[in-house]
């Protein structure tokens, strides 16, 4: 704005000199035009008037006034910045939702065609249903919730499933029994009833689980200040009260409570579900949950084990096949398996790849109407399965998803023919309500 006003000045200076002259002309010549001459003549008569030079002044102005660019402030620039910034802005918000939208799309297609939506949990404490990654955070605020109903229960949860190291939770609940058997055996002993929270052995074994001192505030020690022999400043000490002879019992029956304590898990949700008979009862789609490896990477070992296997199927001995067959069952973490049942209808659940037989039988005993009766399950190769057999699901090749046959007992069900029973249906009401078309 300084330069525009400077050029301005300049421009006034300029008109106001009067006319140009040449360099080479002398300036004694001739008299300046608008000038009276040294006799006293009147003004050249070519010369304009004074109201002609006011008029010129004027029409060169307004040329120059609009001849000259717009000159933009501060303001103007930063408004144009903002505006231009917003515009982009929108644009970027734009083109996120639009691929916002397609991949919602793309995942709501990919999970219709799956064989089950994803791997699912229930939590023991409040029977909600969980995801994966909602499990460990959901069974935490449960257990702190628990404080408010029993705060020695809630403890004991905390210590034995907030810390993933056993070796340090045996250790820490060992010294806390410690603890607890001193103070029952000298119950009038007040050094036993103070515990010195600066201690090496408190800080080192105790302190660093996480619950502990819960625990022990449960018990009814309460946290003290107390002087220390040698030292000015305070030292804080867990302090219990003198405990009466029912007092000591009830803590013993805590402390046992604490030895017996157990993780807190959230429970794999079998997600058992009964499918009308389909031709599709062998077709698996799987979520990415089922594997320990992505489908990327499994896509890309199948890709290069199928190319190997007839190099080498001449050369392998029986243990390199095992071997490799028990490296294959180990990139699975569930397991998918289907049941095909006399009258037809499909059995679904998912399972832990290493869970064992008896957990298959026990999940198909339980979907069924007369599960008191015996059965078998047939495995793909004909194979017989037995559930007294402690074998892990992925040990009998049923990984990453099978479809098993299911047959009752010949001569139990010869028994029942002869005495006229025969059961109508085979599943339970509850499954044959929600009972689907396999897709």
């Amino acid at each position: 704005m300084k330069k525009l006003f400077d050029d301005i000045k300049k421009d006034i200076k300029f008109k106001s000199a009067g006319p140009g002259k040449k360099l080479t002309e002398d300036s004694r010549g001739a008299p300046e035009r608008g000038q009276r001459s040294s006799g006293g003549k009147q003004p050249h008569r070519d010369a304009p008037s004074e109201g002609s030079q006011r008029a010129g002044a004027a029409a060169l102005a307004r040329v120059e006034q609009h001849q000259r660019p717009k000159v933009h402030t501060s303001q103007d620039a930063i408004r144009n910045q903002v505006k231009r910034e917003l515009e982009a802005e929108a644009a970027a918000l734009a083109e996120k939702d639009k691929a916002a939208t397609t991949a919602q799309g793309t995942a709501a297609a990919t999970k219709e065609c799956l064989s089950v939506s994803g791997v699912y949990f229930t939590c023991p404490l409040t029977g909600a249903t969980l995801t994966k990654s909602q499990r460990e955070v959901h069974i935490k605020e449960a257990i702190l919730t628990r404080f408010k109903e029993d705060d020695v229960e809630a403890s004991v949860m905390m210590i034995h499933t907030f810390n993933k190291d056993k070796e340090k939770v045996k250790a820490a609940v060992d010294i806390i029994s410690k603890y607890v058997e001193n103070i029952c055996k000298n119950p009038s002993e007040e050094k036993y009833r103070k515990l010195k929270l600066s201690n090496k052995v408190f800080q080192d074994k105790v302190r660093c689980v996480e619950g502990s001192r819960e625990f022990l505030l449960a018990l009814g020690f309460t946290s003290t200040m107390l002087p220390v022999d040698g030292q000015e400043e305070e030292e804080e000490f867990l302090v219990l009260p003198e405990q009466s002879s029912d007092a000591l019992e009830l803590m013993k029956e805590r402390r046992d409570r604490l030895q017996r304590g157990e993780p807190v898990r959230a429970q794999l949700d079998r997600q058992a579900q009964a499918f009308r008979a389909s031709e599709n009862a062998t077709h698996f789609e799987l979520p990415p949950e089922f594997y320990n490896l992505s489908a990327e990477e499994i896509k890309r070992e199948q890709q290069q084990r199928s190319e190997l296997v007839e190099k080498n199927s001449m050369l392998r001995t029986k243990a390199m096949r095992e071997r490799d067959e028990q490296r294959e069952r180990r990139k699975y973490n569930y397991t998918l398996i289907r049941i095909r049942l006399p009258d037809g209808h499909l059995l679904q659940g998912t399972f832990y790849a290493w869970d064992r037989l008896p957990v298959l039988f026990s999940f198909v005993r339980d979907s069924l109407v007369d599960g008191w009766q015996p059965f078998e399950l047939i495995a793909p190769g004909g194979q017989k399965l037995q559930e007294s057999e402690e074998m892990a699901l992925a040990e009998c090749n049923l990984v990453p998803a099978a479809l098993l046959s299911f047959a009752w007992d010949a001569a139990v069900q010869a028994d029942i023919a002869a005495a006229g029973g025969k059961s109508s249906t085979l599943l339970k009401p509850q499954l044959l309500e929600t009972i689907r078309n396999l897709s």
